[in-house]
């Protein structure tokens, strides 16, 4: 009985957010012009930056992060646009090397409870957003390219919970990219087990100096992104780095 109404929720959750994705596509027309802002799509120039500031490193993190897992949506079809964002196969996913530092340590306790982390993204190139934008035009769930986004500066990470033991996300209440009020942090119409699973999340994360987005529970960041560069940058070229 438990398995039929998990499953009865899962089915209504991707039904919710097909719907939604479609009702964006309906609402925000076809108008996707933006002002390109500055950023950094040469490599030369990102070892440049790097150079004369080593904390603007973009680290793979599992280099850094033993035993952290990757379900990287946007390398599949399994993600709201329903389409491969990035190249079919990419199995590496970057930060800023303080961000990596501080999700090292988000690891770290939460190994200590037999829990860690799962990555659905993190350093996100530019021109991805780019194609973000031109499908779906709603500020709360795609950045603007005219400013970029924390993904883009490698300082944002879209993650969730898993038990050690058997690999299973706690149960936050919906999946990755939800569009829904019931993903945003202050939607409180949840049973008790699912809002202290969002709690240890956010409270462990915060603990390490990464803010939350309020629409989205997976979604943190850590502060001054401004500091860093957007980067067109793509996977290839960062994994040669390591």
């Amino acid at each position: 009985m438990t398995n039929k109404i998990s499953n009865r929720f899962y089915i209504k959750q991707q039904v919710l957010l097909i719907f939604s994705t479609l009702l964006f596509l309906f609402v925000n027309g076809q108008n996707t012009s933006y002002t390109r802002p500055a950023l950094t799509d040469k490599w030369d120039d990102y070892k440049e930056q790097v150079k004369n500031d080593p904390a603007k490193k973009m680290v793979e993190l599992k280099s850094m992060i033993p035993g952290i897992v990757y379900d990287l949506r946007y390398a599949t079809v399994n993600n709201f646009m329903r389409r491969l964002m990035y190249p079919a196969g990419t199995n590496t996913t970057f930060l800023r090397l303080p961000a990596v530092n501080a999700l090292q340590k988000v690891q770290e306790e939460l190994n200590k409870k037999g829990l860690g982390l799962k990555i659905y993204d993190a350093y996100r190139p530019y021109s991805v957003t780019v194609k973000f934008w031109e499908l779906v035009k709603d500020e709360r769930y795609v950045a603007n390219p005219s400013r970029g986004s924390g993904h883009n500066r490698g300082v944002a990470v879209d993650l969730t919970i898993i038990k050690l033991q058997t690999g299973r996300e706690l149960n936050m209440g919906t999946g990755f990219d939800n569009f829904t009020d019931t993903a945003h942090h202050n939607f409180t119409q949840l049973s008790k087990d699912i809002l202290e699973n969002r709690d240890l999340l956010k409270s462990t994360m915060g603990k390490y100096g990464f803010n939350a987005y309020s629409d989205e529970w997976w979604h943190y960041s850590i502060p001054n992104s401004a500091k860093f560069e957007i980067l067109d940058i793509d996977f290839k070229k960062l994994k040669k780095d390591l």
